[in-house]
């Protein structure tokens, strides 16, 4: 796990070594082990090492084949290097490092742009060809790992981080609007946008092709979600068991290194079963909960704190547990930090996360996540069900956009855009940009196929901002986060299974609301909990019945209450503050009554204020 950066000027100038170091050094956080730099005429490759596999000078980077016409700049893991290297040793490929960086040049050297296909594992990766004249540009399957770049006038630049790319003279801090136009409707951005205007993001699955002569970067997709269950044969309990075995084995995949591993342990069943395995490889494995003082919390917020459900686990398995307790000022102390790392906004509250990522930093260079299992599984049913009411045709998307306009509606959006920024949006379609993600498939026909695309939407979006989000908490603190549930054959499988072994009704469609806080707990009430079905069966094996039944957690602070409690005067000064640099933006009287609204208790806006707070921030850190 490393930061990359590279420049590949257009225009057949040399590169600047000055300016490529500072782009790695903007980047440092993400590799403390070392720091390495290549520069030949137009192309420059820098790279920042987190040592993890092979810590000897061997496995520095950028890394370089035999005959050095090929140089390599890596950031991931590849999980099954070791059998891609005993294919590649049979068929003459020698290797003088135990890395898996190294195995992805043999790979390339052997079977050119189709070894992407053969990595099982998270990567973004940049791979300079002297021979072919181009630089070639890969992101991950899933997008784990991200890679952004900036096209200007006379270069083309990439970096892990944003921030590597704005030390790049050429690249402008301006405001991306119609990003901006996504982010306050979605809680997200479903397109390669950012919300810097120069900047974009390599979709997952896509690998890009640049040469330094000037002539346009070729982008291509490799591999995408197809969720289709047309010809599974296997029965519910052959599905349970074959999901066992594969999560057991990616499982003991991923926990190769040569530096300590943890693992987060929320409580809940996809992290126990993480942990479950885990232990047994490694014994008294380090296991890491954030919990949160509910003193002032009140309502269905009152069971968010999981710690006692992580104790039990913990002490089952036998692991050394560290847990954390977050107060309602933690979030203002933290935020200002937190946007500077995190850059590239989405998806909802994180501050928890970065600080439990910064306490397993202390202990641990790998922690295991139980990400994906939801979104593989169908741990959201109130989500797609909400898909079935649109009834058939082009009603399920109506009905899903309408959805997942978390934020502001369309109709409110002339009076919550400041009138300058609304201008330059009014045309922008964001039911064009949510259709686009499904690409150019029909409407879904019966119940099923609604719940695929749902599925396949979800993993798209929700998960992959997820990971965007996660890889800068991280990654701030110099610790590699690694996600079992998405490896290559488990997703395979997951992907076939049919919805009906996944959800429990099909033919209801309960609504909640998503911005409602405890809403799992509320869908929850009934005898057994929907969601994840083939998935709880296949865990039982691994943890007690009552993890493997419980309701679905997630790892959220009781923001609705200390937004309208101890955080309001924080709240109150940033956003309405007639200095707040939001008001360039936004109208400030739609602001003052969404926080007049929540403070009352009227409405629960506690994913816009959030959104807010972290767009207020952004604005004063990026925007000067």
């Amino acid at each position: 796990m490393c930061g990359l950066a590279g420049i590949i000027n257009t225009d057949a100038s040399p590169v600047d070594e000055d300016v490529l170091r500072g782009m790695t050094a903007a980047i440092a956080h993400r590799g403390p082990d070392g720091e390495g730099l290549y520069v030949a005429g137009p192309v420059g490759l820098g790279h920042r090492r987190l040592a993890i596999i092979d810590l000897s000078p061997a496995g520095a980077q950028p890394m370089t084949n035999e005959t050095g016409d090929l140089q390599l700049t890596f950031n991931g893991e590849i999980y099954n290097f070791r059998e891609l290297r005993r294919e590649l040793e049979a068929v003459g490929h020698r290797f003088h490092s135990k890395t898996d960086c190294e195995v992805v040049l043999h790979a390339y050297e052997e079977w050119g742009e189709s070894a992407v296909a053969r990595f099982n594992g998270m990567f973004a990766f940049a791979l300079w060809d002297q021979r072919r004249r181009l630089v070639w540009i890969a992101r991950d399957r899933f997008g784990i790992k991200p890679l952004y770049y900036a096209q200007t006038a006379g270069a083309f630049v990439f970096a892990s981080e944003i921030k590597a790319l704005l030390r790049h003279p050429a690249v402008s801090t301006r405001l991306s609007f119609e990003a901006l136009s996504e982010y306050f409707s979605f809680q997200n951005i479903f397109s390669d946008l950012t919300l810097f205007d120069d900047v974009r993001l390599l979709p997952p699955g896509f690998t890009l092709s640049v040469p330094p002569d000037g002539r346009r970067p070729c982008l291509s997709r490799y591999w995408d979600y197809q969720f289709d269950s047309r010809g599974f044969t296997l029965s519910q309990e052959e599905t349970s068991e074959r999901v066992y075995s594969l999560f057991e084995r990616a499982v003991k995949r991923q926990v190769v290194a040569d530096v300590p591993i943890g693992s987060y342990l929320s409580g809940g069943m996809d992290s126990g079963s993480l942990v479950a395995v885990a232990s047994r490889q490694i014994p008294r494995i380090r296991t890491f909960t954030g919990g949160f003082d509910l003193s002032s919390a009140s309502g269905l917020e009152l069971g968010f704190d999981e710690r006692p459900a992580s104790e039990r686990l913990a002490n089952l398995f036998k692991t050394e547990h560290y847990e954390m307790v977050l107060h309602a000022g933690d979030m203002e102390h933290v935020l200002p930090e937190l946007i500077r790392h995190l850059e590239d906004l989405r998806v909802g509250q994180c501050y928890p996360n970065y600080y439990v990522a910064r306490l397993a930093s202390r202990f641990v260079r790998v922690v295991l996540s139980g990400a994906g299992g939801d979104e593989l599984f169908a741990g959201y049913p109130w989500r797609y069900y909400r898909g079935l009411q649109g009834g058939s045709g082009d009603g399920y998307f109506d009905a899903y956009y309408e959805y997942w306009q978390r934020l502001i509606p369309d109709q409110d959006r002339p009076r919550f855009f400041a009138p300058a920024a609304f201008g330059k949006i009014r045309d922008h379609r964001l039911r064009d940009v949510f259709r686009g993600v499904f690409g150019d498939r029909p409407p879904p026909g019966d119940a099923e196929d609604v719940i695929n695309y749902s599925l396949y939407f979800e993993a798209k979006t929700f998960l992959h901002g997820l990971f965007v989000v996660e890889d800068k908490l991280s990654m701030a603190h110099g610790l590699e986060t690694r996600v079992p549930f998405l490896d290559n054959d488990l997703v395979d499988l997951a992907l076939q299974i049919p919805p009906h072994f996944k959800l429990r009704d099909l033919a209801h469609a309960p609504v909640v609301d998503e911005d409602e806080a405890g809403k799992r707990l509320r869908y929850y009430k009934q005898p057994m909990a929907d969601g994840k079905i083939v998935l709880r069966d296949a865990m039982r094996r691994l943890v007690p019945r009552e993890t493997a039944d419980g309701r679905k957690q997630g790892f959220s602070a009781p923001d609705a209450s200390w937004f309208a409690g101890e955080s309001i005067d924080y709240v109150n000064t940033l956003l309405r503050a007639r200095s707040a640099r939001i008001n360039e933006f936004l109208e400030p009287r739609y602001v003052a009554d969404v926080l007049d609204q929540h403070s009352s208790g009227r409405v629960n806006h506690r994913l816009l204020i959030w959104s807010l707070l972290s767009f207020e921030w952004w604005c004063r850190t990026f925007l000067g």
